[in-house]
This record gives C-alpha cells, structure tokens and sequence, in this order.
C-alpha cells in the first residue's frame, strides 16, 4: 500500500472545525485508521472512531478503486491539539489480535494547533445619519496583518492596519441597513466576528393597489426586506376578525420574509377595499396596506363598445347629412336641364 495524498498541518481557533484528508492505494484495496496523540508527556496514540468525543469527530471512508478517508472534528477545544495519523495496510492480518501481520501499517501525520479565540466586542453607534459599526479584539493571539468587512460574499471595505480596532461606516439609518456584517481580523488563523444590525419588520406592498376582474382570482403580495426575517404574517381587513388559511375562498401562502392572499371568485361587493399585512419579528412588528379594486367582467368589453358606439354617431351623422343632401341636389339637376324661353 502506498500514499496519494496526506494530510495536511493546520492552525485552528477553537470552536472552529477542522477536516483532514487522506488517500491510500494498493491492491488489495488497503484500509485505512486514524489515531491521534496528544500534546500530554505521557500521552500516547489512540485510534479514533466515527462519533468519538462526544460526537464531534466523523469519519468518512470510501472504498473503490483506491482508498479515501476524511475525519472531521467540530467545535473545536485545546485538547484537540496534537498529531493525527492517517494509518493504512492490505494485510491480511492487519487486525488480528494474537498474530502479527506480515505487513506493517504505513502512516502519515499531521499537526493541529487550536489557538484559543480571541475575544472581539461588537458595537454599533448611529450619529448624524450615519451608522458607525466596530469591532475591538482584546488581546490579540498573533500579528495583525489588517483587516475586511463583509456583507455576504461581498467585500465592503479593506485595510492592512494592525489596530486591534476597526470600523466601518454607513450612510443612511439602521432601518435601512439591517442586516449582518463580518469584520475579518487578517491573523493566523484568522478571527471573525459578527455585527447584527436588527429592526422590526419594514413591510412594503408589492403595490399598493391591485385591480381583479369578478370570478377570477386576486393575489396580494407584501414583503419585508429587512433583517431579522418575520416569524409569522397575519392578513387581514378593517374592523375584521385576521384572515384564516383555508377559510372561505382565502388561501395565504407565507414564507420568510413574502406572504401572499390569494382570493378565490372574487366578487365587487364582498372583496373590495383595503388590505392589510401585519409582520412580526422578536425586535417588533410592521404592517402596509393593499387597496383591491375588483371589476365587472363587462368592463373589459367597455373600450370595444365605446368604439363600437362611435362608429354609429358617425355613421349616423353622415346617413342624415347624405339624407339632408340629396333633395337640393335633384332640384339643382332639373334645372339645369330645363330648355331656355
């Protein structure tokens, strides 16, 4: 048996996970072991198992034309600091516990470091239409070599400052910016932390009227762009008991941070009028109005039948002008041919 790929050294901060890859070849297809030793004088090697330390550690193995093995630890403590070994043979008598195999077992480390984790103080300040968003590390485990601050994927600033203080400002108000923000220490490894910036929900109508034809189907629409996401909408109608999923000829569809009503049949007299949509979030709640106007299926034909109308005055108008016409001009024509005295 012989080694593809070992696996490789890393540093880590604790309560973060690490993952280690190993890839074995030979025919017989080797199997493969992980054992670890720790940092302890007196510690020695130990064989890991899938679900070992509190169900941190998982091992996944694959068998086909070669041998593969990843073993991944979460939540990270000191104690996981040491070397891991990555072990396989083809051997036969690999496991036997009275015989010695012919073969020995091949092996190949590699050393984790878990670095206990800074800690960083995350504040947001609003002053003169602005938002001042820091972050503070104390006491900083290794160099700072600068730092990011990310939204999502999206990198929003960059430095390479070694203050163990950054800051980054926003135009505009918290309502408006809500939402989760990282600022990224560049050590190593490097440190991250959150900046939560949470509002109750800004719920908006998707428009703020909707027209529906009688006996077809009406669909209002709200959404909340802001964070944290809504944890439940209720619609419902002035001076009117909230609207009930699956009653009547009402279905509400709601997920995250949309809701909609759907209105089945709509009818002029019992639908039209305002709408509302009320979201809730642990930080408060929001709410927008929907105007429904419904019509009659007759109005569709309106603008044909006023067409339709006009083309009769003017028909009309004409057929009576020509009837009017006509008498002058027989009497013209007799005259003309009347022989002179």
């Amino acid at each position: 048996a012989g080694f593809i790929k070992s696996p490789l050294s890393q540093k880590r901060l604790t309560q973060d996970s690490v993952e280690l890859y190993c890839e074995a070849i030979g025919n017989p297809i080797p199997e493969i072991q992980w054992w670890f030793e720790g940092n302890e004088p007196n510690e020695t090697y130990a064989q890991l198992w899938d679900g070992a330390r509190q169900d941190r550690v998982k091992i996944n193995a694959t068998y086909n034309l070669h041998s593969t093995s990843t073993i991944s630890i979460s939540n990270l403590t000191s104690d996981d600091s040491g070397t891991y070994e990555c072990r396989a043979s083809n051997d036969p008598d690999r496991n036997h516990l009275s015989k010695s195999p012919k073969v020995k077992w091949i092996r190949s480390q590699a050393n984790v470091f878990v670095i206990e984790r800074p800690e960083i103080t995350a504040h947001v300040a609003e002053a003169s239409g602005k938002l001042i968003l820091t972050c503070n590390m104390s006491m900083p485990s290794t160099a700072i070599g600068g730092h990011d601050w990310m939204r999502g994927e999206k990198v929003l600033q960059t430095d390479t400052d070694s203050s163990p203080i950054t800051t980054y400002t926003i135009e505009g108000t918290m309502e408006e910016n809500s939402g989760v923000y990282d600022c990224v220490f560049k050590t190593s490894p490097t440190v991250t932390a959150q900046v939560v910036i949470s509002v109750p929900p800004q719920v908006t109508a998707y428009k703020k009227s909707e027209h529906g034809n009688e006996g077809d189907t009406g669909v209002l629409t709200c959404k909340n762009p802001s964070f944290p996401p809504v944890s439940s909408w209720v619609w419902y109608r002035t001076g009117q008991e909230p609207i009930v999923n699956g009653s009547g000829r009402y279905i509400i569809k709601s997920t995250g941070n949309k809701t909609e009503l759907r209105i089945l049949k709509l009818s002029i007299e019992e639908d039209t009028g305002d709408y509302y949509c009320n979201a809730t979030n642990k930080h408060g709640s929001g709410a927008a109005t929907v105007n429904l106007r419904v019509r009659s299926r007759l109005a569709a034909l309106w603008p044909f039948l006023g067409i339709v109308a006009e083309v009769l005055v003017l028909v009309t108008i004409i057929f009576i002008y020509e009837k009017r016409r006509k008498p002058d001009e027989v009497l013209d024509d007799d005259d003309g041919g009347s022989a002179p005295l």
